[in-house]
């Protein structure tokens, strides 16, 4: 079985999990269900019954079937074979974090105190670790990676970059686990995000134009 056949199955088993997980608790779920919580962790939006249970296990198999379908429109020159593991590896950690997410949902539904931003901050640091760890594996692509036009430009630069910026994203991976774990607030984490994506696009920049000076650009 061929490795992406591989992986679509076992992104489907996990929709078919949160599924299962889902109906075995529909009793239990109130109407509404929350299924929105601020930045402060509080609950601002709920869906009723009965797609509010199902919201996250049908978000997780639209992401399943792009997962499918993107590698197949990819254009020449710009397929996933020469990334195919680590490319496996990204889309079931998202797939894992969303999950991660339904159980989460639910048992805050049923009543129960779940620290949903603090748990949050701890799995979106483990996704950021994870996918830091195969960044510098991605080959070109249309669809995945520090896409700026420097990178797509040369293929030093994407390799150089993406080598640059999984070891970013592993550090702003840790820095989210332990701000999780101290329960900093997650308004402290916004300038970490703006410069995991900041730093990776600066970085492409000026390395492209540094191998321009050294008639390296094309």
């Amino acid at each position: 079985m061929k490795t992406k056949t591989k992986i679509h199955l076992v992104s489907l088993a996990l929709v078919g999990v949160a599924a299962a997980l889902t109906v075995l608790v529909y009793g239990k779920l109130p109407d509404p269900v929350p299924t929105h919580w601020n930045i402060h962790g509080e609950v601002d939006g709920w869906t009723p019954k009965p797609w509010g249970p199902f919201l996250l296990p049908l978000v997780m198999l639209a992401m399943s079937v792009m997962f499918m379908v993107l590698p197949w429109i990819s254009p020449r020159r710009f397929e996933i074979e020469g990334f195919d593991g680590a490319y496996g590896w990204i889309v079931l950690s998202v797939q894992s974090m969303f999950l991660l997410f339904t159980g989460l949902a639910h048992l805050a539904g049923m009543g129960f105190d779940v620290d949903i931003g603090r748990t949050l901050s701890i799995a979106v640091g483990l996704l950021f670790m994870v996918m830091g760890n195969f960044m510098g594996k991605v080959t070109r692509n249309f669809f995945l990676g520090i896409r700026t036009p420097w990178t797509l430009a040369n293929e030093e630069v994407w390799l150089r970059t993406h080598r640059f910026a999984g070891k970013a994203y592993v550090l702003a991976g840790f820095l989210f686990m332990v701000a999780g774990l101290l329960n900093v607030h997650r308004l402290a984490l916004i300038p970490l995000i703006a410069l995991m994506a900041l730093i990776p696009s600066a970085y492409s920049f000026i390395l492209y134009r540094r191998l321009e000076g050294e008639g390296r650009s094309a």
